[in-house]
């Protein structure tokens, strides 16, 4: 890991094991998926330490702060340590984790009325939204 290295973000992202390849993480930096500083970026935005990323993978956003910088893809414990997931972030994940997860039983088709244990599975919904 070095700290005067001048290194692409899609290539951090890939160091990192947000994305298999370089390729895919280019895909999604150019779709609109990652976003540096608050801002779409281009594949070749040299990433700073301090910085702010936010990351979307399917249906989970994060929030990292990025601590170190690496050009090459190591194990994922020492992926980890370059970067650090936000508290807010990590809350916000869960929290829509385990709405999804209330909302999977919950599925009901359109005429029929829903049977006690659906209708506890959408009580359990409405009281995650409030709260």
């Amino acid at each position: 890991m070095t700290d005067q290295a001048k290194i692409r973000l899609d290539k951090w992202l890939w160091a990192a094991r947000f994305y298999k390849t370089r390729a895919i993480a280019k895909q999604m930096v150019e779709g609109g998926k990652v976003h540096y500083e608050g801002q779409r970026a281009k594949c070749s935005k040299i990433v700073e330490l301090g910085a702010s990323l936010q990351i979307r993978q399917g249906f989970d956003q994060r929030v990292v702060i990025v601590k170190a910088l690496s050009e090459q893809r190591r194990g994922a414990v020492e992926a980890q340590l370059l970067y650090e997931e936000t508290a807010e972030s990590i809350e916000r994940r869960e929290k829509e984790t385990l709405q999804r997860k209330a909302m999977k039983g919950a599925e009901l088709s359109p005429g029929h009325k829903p049977d006690k244990r659906s209708r506890r599975q959408l009580l359990e919904v409405k009281e995650l939204q409030r709260g």
